[in-house]
């Protein structure tokens, strides 16, 4: 099976010991696998009377596979590669989750005035990142001109339980998928009486309540490095999703200059910025994922004043002459406290 490729993340290290519980029978459960061209793990505490890993895996692997059943652009079969294959002017009945998605997908295009979009296959492709490209190369101003005519999200439109194109627009949900697998995780955890757990998917993550010692969920932010894992930040999480977004791991070279995997759907190029990576806490695991990969696009300067102008948490590593520099919002230091060495 292939699995649907979520965009590159930097890796987040969950921070806990040998935990043997309270004295009251509870004990740290764990289990993880392949999924989405990545991994994902499950951690929770069992109270008695809770369900045992293997009935929690079921589930969580259930739910895995219906976000690649419908979302994965890396299998011919799914509900968004058949929509994407379809010509403009047609329409096709979807899942209610994939409807949610176009929608979050729209609001975020609207508030990024169109930097964001989920409808930049064709250029991922054209350039060399999507499942359907052939070679990392800058492409030609004419191909350019023509596969823009197929990116904007002003060219979906939703009719009761369908979706609907007016042009030849794919659709691509690497950029929310695992987070709304992540929050769909985390409902049927707590669905199942698990309150305390830490859900994680491709890196996005979500956690809840606390650890079997009692002590918090502790995570830390990496450092964007290829050679060695560093951390930059490390944070207690309760009850929020979290979720990084960098351009670092993916990306070409030509003619000296870098291109990265990351794009501005309004110019159809990948960004030139230097913005590294950004990491977002929300409440909502699908919110971070989406906010994180918008800021990236926007970039230092426009990302935080979007950032401090919604209120959003997030945390900035760029790019500088002696290495990376780091820029909290004021909602991020808020909701995270101080730097934690």
């Amino acid at each position: 099976m292939q699995y649907l490729l979520i965009k590159w993340r930097i890796i987040f290290l969950v921070l806990f010991g040998m935990l043997s519980g309270c004295g009251s029978g509870d004990s740290m459960e764990s289990f993880g696998g392949p999924t989405m061209g990545s991994t994902y793990s499950i951690k929770y505490v069992r109270h008695a009377g809770l369900p045992a890993p293997d009935e929690v895996r079921v589930q969580v692997e259930q739910i895995l596979a219906d976000v690649d059943r419908q979302m994965s652009t890396y299998r011919s079969d799914s509900d968004i590669e058949r929509f994407n294959a379809l010509p403009a002017n047609r329409c096709q009945a979807m899942p209610a989750s994939i409807l949610e998605l176009v929608r979050v997908g729209e609001q975020l295009s609207v508030q990024s005035e169109g930097s964001y979009d989920l409808t930049v296959e064709p250029l991922l492709n054209l350039w060399g990142f999507g499942p359907q490209a052939r070679e990392e190369k800058v492409p030609t101003a004419e191909a350019l001109a023509e596969v823009r005519k197929r990116v904007g999200h002003q060219h979906l439109r939703i009719d009761g339980d369908r979706l609907c194109k007016d042009a030849a627009v794919e659709v691509d949900f690497n950029s929310i998928a695992a987070g709304y697998a992540v929050d769909t995780i985390a409902a049927r955890l707590e669905a199942m009486g698990i309150r305390d757990f830490l859900a994680e998917a491709t890196g996005e993550l979500k956690a809840s309540g606390k650890k079997a010692d009692g002590s918090p969920w502790r995570i830390a932010l990496e450092e964007p490095r290829d050679d060695r894992q560093l951390a930059e930040r490390v944070i207690d999480v309760d009850g929020y999703g979290l979720s990084t977004s960098g351009d670092y791991r993916n990306y070409f070279e030509q003619g000296g200059q870098r291109f990265s995997h990351t794009f501005d759907a309004r110019t159809g190029a990948p960004v030139s910025h230097a913005l590294a990576s950004v990491t977002v806490i929300h409440p909502s695991a699908l919110m971070a994922d989406g906010l994180s990969t918008l800021l990236l696009i926007l970039g230092p300067e426009r990302g935080w004043d979007y950032a401090e102008k919604h209120d959003i948490g997030a945390f900035f590593v760029i790019r500088a002459d002696t290495g990376f520099v780091t820029r909290s919002s004021h909602a991020f230091e808020r909701l995270c406290g101080k730097k934690t060495e």
